[in-house]
């Protein structure tokens, strides 16, 4: 697991770097994309640039990772709204090219193996975008999610409804109870992983994720078996981290390696 310290408006355009290199080597890669506050500097830097012609998505692919249950098709909150908002619709994916898990399918169950089915059928996932809440959880694998565990329907915990509250209008009530997820196992699959984590309320979260143990207390802690993870964050996200300053000097010297 490397970890790279930045400003905040820096990190967008390093994992814009890594997305603009792997489609100039494979211009049929297939992304995974996140919702949040995390991710919304790369996305703003990858619209950049395919607004000046530096980049294309057209033969690209992508996969959200989660989708509330029951918000009717447009509601502005609906995951799927909010990813055709703050990226799809600014850049030049071909239609239908990013898929996200059916939130208002009769058979949740069905709904969620024939999206494990779809990312398989893809060619499983170049590069996923992650963020991290501040319970830990990644995609939304709540605290006490198996470490294996697969696309399905979960429960939010009381804590994620209300950092979640703030999309709602403040309304917590407004947050639906449940919604369909990749698992664990899924994201584990993805080839490479980069997740983003900004601000002093996501340091403990930062900091079990990267020096604690692999524990479903914290799920996004499983990324330490993962190969190839980058954890991104600004000062205040590292300020728990008790070796800042070794990632610090590898960061700083990470040139000097062939």
């Amino acid at each position: 697991m490397d970890v790279v310290i930045a400003r905040e408006r820096e990190l967008g355009e390093i994992v814009a770097d890594e997305i603009a290199t792997l489609i100039d080597a494979r211009p049929d890669a297939v992304l995974g994309l996140a919702t949040g506050s995390s991710p919304l500097r790369i996305y703003d830097a990858v619209a950049q640039r395919v607004r000046d012609g530096e980049l294309t998505l057209a033969r690209a692919r992508g996969f959200m990772l989660d989708e509330y249950v029951g918000l009717p098709p447009g509601h502005p909150c609906r995951y799927s709204t909010v990813i055709d908002e703050d990226f799809v619709s600014r850049v030049d994916f071909a239609p239908g090219a990013v898929r996200g898990p059916d939130g208002d399918a009769a058979d949740l169950t069905r709904a969620c193996a024939d999206y494990e089915d779809s990312i398989r059928e893809a060619g499983g996932v170049d590069l996923q975008i992650l963020g991290i809440g501040t319970d830990g959880h990644i995609a939304f694998n709540e605290p006490g999610s198996s470490l294996a565990s697969r696309t399905r329907v979960k429960t939010l915990t009381t804590q994620t409804r209300t950092d979640n509250a703030r999309f709602f209008g403040g309304d917590i009530d407004a947050v639906p109870y449940h919604c369909l997820t990749q698992g664990l196992g899924t994201i584990m699959d993805a080839r490479r992983i980069v997740l983003v984590a900004t601000g002093e309320a996501k340091a403990e979260a930062v900091a079990h994720l990267v020096e604690g143990p692999v524990s479903a207390r914290w799920p996004a802690t499983i990324l330490q078996h993962h190969r190839r993870v980058t954890v991104l964050v600004d000062d205040a996200a590292a300020s728990r981290l008790a070796l800042v300053d070794y990632y610090r000097h590898t960061q700083a010297h990470r040139h000097l390696v062939s």
